[in-house]
């Protein structure tokens, strides 16, 4: 009788030791498989980087004149002085009546330009602006000794828009400069004779000219 009472003894304290066994396995956390939760939820916060599309800067060109445009001093809206570009410091001046080359500020050295159509012009020659009447009257180029032995010349004359000898061609040569001429004769300076209209041929051009702006045209009474 003790025999049994020993081998239960025994028995339950097996039991006992294999239910505290299962009681310490229950609390331990199963081993974690996948991606951990704060990975997860970083991925999920991550935002992309939107990259803005590059653009130039604007353009601080000026705008091209439109092609053809008339360039302001031919546009019969400004007084211009022309000067031969050849020369150092000489500008044209209509003096006495004729037109010459000088230095110094005599005669009528104020010039406007008027477009009559066909690149052609009618050249008014102004005084200086001192509010005396008569240098704000204007007085035209005219070509001079047409059907004479004499050279081609340009003089001053009432104007009139209608008449031929007033009506000159002025062509860009580039850079700002320009020929002037009168049917097939251009406007070209020699030490010998000054100023004269004279027919190319086979000659090359001698006499380019600058138009510098000095302001709008006044309005005289009879311009």
């Amino acid at each position: 009788m003790f025999r049994m009472k020993c081998v239960t003894g025994a028995a339950m304290l097996a039991c006992i030791g294999a239910l505290m066994a299962c009681g310490s396995g229950a609390g331990k956390a199963p081993a974690a498989t996948g991606t951990p939760s704060g990975a997860a939820a970083s991925t999920a916060s991550v935002t992309p980087t939107v990259t803005p599309p590059v653009t130039s800067p604007p353009s601080t060109r000026a705008p091209s004149a439109p092609a053809g445009a008339t360039a302001p001093v031919l546009s019969g809206k400004r007084e211009v002085t022309i000067v031969r570009v050849q020369a150092s410091e000489s500008g044209l001046s209509l003096d006495n009546g004729q037109l010459l080359e000088v230095d110094d500020d005599s005669g009528r050295q104020l010039f406007v330009p008027t477009p009559l159509g066909g690149g052609r012009y009618l050249i008014k020659a102004y005084g200086k602006p001192n509010s005396h009447p008569a240098n704000d009257e204007p007085t035209c180029w005219q070509e001079h000794n047409r059907n004479t032995a004499q050279s081609l010349t340009v003089e001053g004359a009432v104007c009139d828009a209608n008449n031929p000898r007033q009506r000159f061609t002025i062509t860009a040569k580039g850079k700002g400069t320009y020929a002037i001429s009168h049917d097939s004769a251009f406007l070209q300076y020699f030490p010998t004779s000054g100023l004269i209209l004279e027919e190319l041929g086979d000659a090359p051009l001698l006499s380019t000219f600058r138009f510098v702006d000095n302001g709008p045209t006044r309005r005289p009474a009879g311009g």
